[in-house]
């Protein structure tokens, strides 16, 4: 099986053409090799670093409940789990082990998409982001990435624009 047809792969392209983000879908790369890290990724492409979105998953405890919490983060800087927490109204935002983000996500860190996931995921979006007219998301596989833009990432993710690293 190669990587495009990873089932991760195959819900991520799946879920972008049922966003109407078609371009997006059929832009998905397979890339040489993993690329872990934003910076691998964007060596791998060719692209500044900060154009990298970072999917992040982490554990947003609130007084009832845990959830998990999808900051959208550019490769440029570090997501704040305090910031996050006051962003989301959560008493604490703690990492997320890969039992959880899998759970979750149905896929590995590392390949963590912003769609395709089993249930819709609370999400922020870096809006760093905004400074690129493309931004590569993971696309459900540590080799697999799509090319999107800032505003499509809010759009598809439901999610909240936000300074996720002060």
């Amino acid at each position: 099986m190669s990587s495009l047809d990873h089932p991760a792969v195959a819900k991520v392209a799946a879920a972008l053409a049922e966003a109407g983000k078609h371009d997006a879908a059929a832009g998905i790369r397979i890339l040489p090799a993993e690329v872990r890290t934003a910076a691998q990724a964007a060596e791998a492409l060719g692209v500044e670093t900060g154009a990298i979105a970072n999917s992040l998953v982490f554990r947003a405890v609130f007084a009832d409940r845990t959830v998990p919490l999808l900051s959208l983060t550019s490769g440029a800087h570090r997501a704040n789990t305090d910031t996050l927490a006051a962003l989301v109204g959560a008493e604490s935002v703690e990492k997320a082990d890969p039992a959880f983000v899998r759970e979750h996500t149905g896929q590995a860190i590392g390949g963590v998409a912003p769609v395709g996931h089993p249930a819709p995921v609370l999400t922020l979006v870096d809006t760093a982001l905004q400074a690129y007219d493309t931004v590569w998301a993971a696309a459900g596989h540590a080799k697999s990435v799509f090319p999107t833009t800032f505003a499509d990432l809010v759009a598809v993710t439901g999610g909240r624009p936000a300074d996720v690293a002060s």
